[in-house]
């Protein structure tokens, strides 16, 4: 099961290298949640890195980022000191919070098949309401949408 469009999102709490993430602290702003596979990574390295280079805009449109992956928080420490990452990342080890979204999927690498997170952003609104899913993301333009996107929510 994965949440729809114009649904309320659950409540849900994740950990992060500055401690709990808790979804319910942030009502009353906008809040952009980004899944992706691996830290440090090529592709992951890119939309984290045009995240953090638009996270000013993003402010300036009452709206919060979050990454997910399934890394642990050692890991999210490392690739948030390589880049410079200036919002946190929530480490999904037990794929709770992959799971509410719905996106793990199968995968194949060499001809092995594994379930891998899917490349996937959410928009959640000011009153907790999932607002737009992008699934499948490619990396090219994407922050820049989710932004477009905010700020026509935003009435902007």
């Amino acid at each position: 099961m994965s949440l729809i469009p114009n649904e309320i999102v659950p409540p849900f709490i994740g950990k992060t290298a500055d401690g709990v993430f808790d979804l319910n602290t942030l009502h009353g702003k906008n809040v952009v949640i980004y899944f992706y596979p691996k830290d440090n990574t090529p592709g992951c390295t890119l939309e984290s890195k045009a995240f953090r280079d638009h996270y000013k805009e993003f402010q300036e449109n009452n709206t919060e980022i979050v990454g997910v992956s399934r890394d642990n928080i050692k890991s999210h420490c490392k690739f948030i000191d390589n880049h410079q990452l200036n919002f946190p990342l929530i480490s999904d080890e037990d794929e709770s919070i992959c799971k509410l979204f719905g996106v793990l999927k199968q995968k194949s690498m060499f001809g092995k098949k594994y379930m891998g997170i899917e490349r996937s952003t959410f928009l959640i609104d000011k009153n907790g309401v999932l607002r737009y899913e992008w699934r499948d993301v490619s990396i090219m333009g994407h922050v820049k949408t989710v932004l477009k996107t905010v700020s026509e929510l935003n009435g902007k």
